[in-house]
């Protein structure tokens, strides 16, 4: 028997909306009434010191981590209550996270493709054919037949853009994607996710790029002890930041020309 399918989305519906969202470890609250929206062909940048809360946020919308309250609707179907297929709901999101891991016995081709072909079921020709144009898009078709050790560390993370994209997701997830490479390779990375936006793709990202994060994004939420403190425009929370918080957390990053 298929799988039951999300209904259509209704025009003007966000793609997604997290409402008053706890999640707890050890009996520390790492998400406290975490509340946002992403329009669709939106980017959201989650910003904020670590240990805010980016990263867990960015686990529970993929169903990684199963909140202790609060709701996620994903596409029109809340996709936090009881009986909801998990691995039906993540084929339609793409996740990177901050490290690439790719698999050390798989070339650059099937490490793309393994992902489609298995839990897709994709045909490996439709696969290998997907795969080849996005490695081409990134500028990495010649790693076809690489092996991952054999490549930098902003290759293997394009790959890895590469594979969460090879199935068409709805929502593209990314868990500060440059936080483990070397400052040269950085914008490298960053170019491939402009020109995802630029092409109208749903992006929640979290990351440390300030710069980049006041280009590519529509809407910037901080975070703060497992709270969205404020979540608006660019132009706004970069020059006139309504909260104290991000007041001192901006003013920060700009003595230390991080900004």
């Amino acid at each position: 028997m298929s799988a039951p399918q999300m209904e259509p989305l209704a025009a003007g519906e966000p793609c997604l909306v997290v409402d008053q969202l706890v999640k707890t470890f050890d009996h520390h609250t790492v998400l406290n009434g975490i509340t946002l929206a992403i329009e669709q062909h939106q980017v959201l940048t989650l910003i904020g010191p670590s240990g805010s809360g980016k990263s867990t946020l960015l686990r529970c919308v993929n169903l990684l981590e199963k909140p202790d309250a609060g709701s996620i609707t994903f596409q029109g179907e809340c996709v936090t209550t009881d009986g909801v297929d998990v691995n039906r709901v993540r084929r339609r999101m793409g996740m990177v996270f901050q490290s690439w891991n790719l698999f050390g016995h798989l070339n650059i081709l099937d490490n793309v493709t393994l992902g489609a072909r298995k839990a897709h079921k994709m045909p490996r020709d439709e696969a290998e054919s997907k795969a080849m144009t996005l490695l081409s898009r990134v500028g990495l078709a010649d790693k076809a037949t690489e092996w991952p050790d054999r490549i930098s560390g902003g290759q293997a993370q394009r790959v890895a853009i590469c594979r969460a994209l090879i199935t068409d997701p709805e929502l593209l997830l990314l868990d500060e994607v440059t936080s483990a490479l070397d400052p040269e390779l950085v914008g490298e990375v960053l170019g491939v996710i402009r020109e995802l936006a630029e092409d109208g793709m749903t992006m929640m990202l979290a990351t440390h790029e300030m710069g980049f994060a006041r280009d590519v994004s529509d809407q910037v939420a901080f975070l703060h002890d497992g709270k969205v403190l404020e979540q608006t425009t660019p132009d706004v929370i970069f020059t006139e930041p309504t909260h104290e918080r991000t007041r001192q957390f901006l003013g920060r990053l700009i003595e230390a020309r991080r900004i």
